[in-house]
Order: structure tokens, then C-alpha cells, then sequence
């Protein structure tokens, strides 16, 4: 099955295009004694179960790999962040087989290095895709390009920072007579690089509806994969970028809108409250209801 069919099916049995982010932070989580690796893994379990058990279930997932790998101690061949990853992704297998796991690495190297990375994600923890920068270019991006797998590239994040680069006026790759702002020539890179590898996708913030609405515009009749991350935390929200992908012409389908802290843990900062529970479920239940289909 391709990637674009798994995004298709995997909204279609959700009734959403709700992306959920899986980074834990310990200092949120509820107190207990067990070790990093048990805290995450039965956290993560018991909102699994909750969610299995109200019927609901996201159209992706997001672990971003760099909330696990702090939590290793390799010099001291300890890994229980990695191993807590492992067990993660075995629980999103038992309780949401067929939905799509996003890595969120934003690896990018020379080719043969980029080629190690897509092994790392692919092969060794199985992903469906992974984010990918676009800055060192085609021989960079494309070893990520295996068949069955997508690839979101970095095109307008949601970041405070994304303007620095991602704003500026530069001569297009595509269209070297015009200068556009550096998002939208990225945009037209994304969509060459689709043509050869269909599946490869975009990471597009929710935080610059600007910006989204004329990317959306752009990909909506290309089969670009659209990953919007920046609802919740950051401030976006799932409504207005629902509203901006149906005026833009987007096929909703193929967007994923990724909520992370806002969904696993929406009191933020301090220890998790008794009720933590009832919280995140009805953080999940008010985004998947703005997101439906």
C-alpha cells in the first residue's frame, strides 16, 4: 500500500486528521517510583486504553525521537529512553494497528549518511514516515524515499524562529527567473521530489495561516501530504486550519494536524493531577470533534 492510501484509509476509519504527538516529559507525568522506562510505557498504556475503550483513535501518531534519546545514558549503557520508544511503538501496534507512525527526526545529510538515517527510521524502529530537512538539497532527501514510506520535509514551520530563513526572498530551484519567499520555493521543490517519489509531504506550521492557506493553495490538487503541527501549545488551532485547508481546495484527507503536549499532558507544568485522565481525554475529544470529517 502507498503511503498517500494509508493517509486515505487511516482518516477514513478515524472520521479525523488528527496527527498525535507523543513527546513525555517526565516532570508532568504521575509520581511513581518505577523506572523511565515503566513511567512512560504505562502512561502512555493506560491513555491507549482509555482511548480504546470511548472508541476514538487519532489518524497518526508523532513521537519526535528526541524526547526518548535525552533520556539515554549511553556512556553508561543505559537506554531507557530508546527502550521506552520500543515499547511505545509496540502499544501503537496492539491498540491502533494500520495507523501511520510519523518519526519526527528532521534528519538531512549528505546521501550516504541520509541513507543511514532512513534505515534507522524505516528498519530499525519501523515508522511509516519521517521529517526530513530540506537544506542540503535533492541527494539529501531522496534516500528517504522507500517504497510504502513518506517523507515530510520542513517547508514553513510553526516555530518563533521559522521567519529567520524560511521568510526571506530567494531565487527559486524551479523558477530561476523569480524570487519568491523561501516557503514557497521550498513548496516547489517538495512537489518535484513528489513526482518521483509520491508520498513526500510537507511540514507546514499552523501558527502562520498566512503562509499555510498559500501552501495549501499550491499542493491542493498535487497529493502533497500536509503535517501541521503548532495546534495546542503554540497557540493554532484545528478549526482555523480546517477552515484555511477547505478554502484553499486541500483534500482534508491527506493533512495531518499534530497536538502533542495539548493532548498527553494539557496542564503543562507540574506534577499530573488526580484527574489527569479525564483531562487528556477531553483534550483529545474537543480537537478530534474541530478536526472530523
Amino acid at each position: 500500500m502507498s503511503y498517500i492510501d494509508k493517509l486515505r484509509q487511516s482518516s477514513k476509519e478515524a472520521g479525523n486528521v488528527v496527527c498525535m504527538g507523543l513527546d513525555p516529559v517526565l516532570s508532568v507525568l504521575p509520581a511513581s517510583d518505577a523506572a523511565v522506562r515503566e513511567r512512560i510505557s504505562e502512561y502512555f498504556a493506560a491513555i491507549f486504553h482509555r482511548m480504546r475503550l470511548e472508541g476514538v483513535s487519532p489518524a497518526a501518531f508523532k513521537p519526535n525521537i528526541g524526547y526518548y534519546a535525552c533520556l539515554d545514558n549511553p556512556r553508561e549503557e543505559e537506554f531507557q529512553g530508546s527502550l521506552a520508544l520500543a515499547d511505545t511503538l509496540d502499544l501503537l501496534e496492539n491498540y491502533f494497528p494500520g495507523v501511520p507512525v510519523i518519526l519526527d527526526s528532521k534528519r538531512g545529510d549528505i546521501a550516504r549518511s541520509s541513507g543511514n538515517y532512513a534505515v534507522e527510521a524505516f528498519d530499525c524502529w519501523k515508522a511509516d514516515a519521517v521529517t526530513v530537512s530540506p537544506y542540503m538539497g535533492t541527494d539529501s532527501v531522496m534516500p528517504f524515499a522507500a517504497e510504502g514510506k513518506g517523507i515530510y520535509v520542513l517547508n514553513r514551520t510553526s516555530n518563533p524562529g521559522a521567519a529567520d530563513l524560511q521568510n526571506m526572498l530567494t531565487l527559486d530551484a524551479v523558477d530561476e527567473k523569480e524570487l519568491y519567499p523561501m516557503y514557497i520555493a521550498v513548496a516547489h521543490l517538495i512537489s518535484r521530489w513528489a513526482q518521483e517519489h509520491p508520498g513526500t509531504g510537507a511540514v507546514v506550521g499552523a501558527t502562520s495561516m498566512k503562509e499555510l492557506g498559500e501552501i495549501a493553495a499550491y499542493y491542493a490538487d498535487r497529493e502533497i501530504p500536509m503535517l501541521i503541527p503548532g495546534v495546542g501549545s503554540q497557540g493554532g488551532s484545528g478549526t482555523d486550519v480546517m477552515a484555511a485547508l477547505r478554502n484553499a481546495g486541500y483534500p482534508a484527507e491527506l493533512a495531518r494536524i499534530n497536538s502533542s503536549s495539548g493532548l498527553t499532558h494539557p496542564w503543562k507544568k507540574g506534577a499530573a493531577p488526580e484527574d489527569w485522565l479525564d483531562q487528556v481525554m477531553a483534550s483529545i475529544h474537543s480537537l478530534f470533534t474541530e478536526v472530523a470529517l
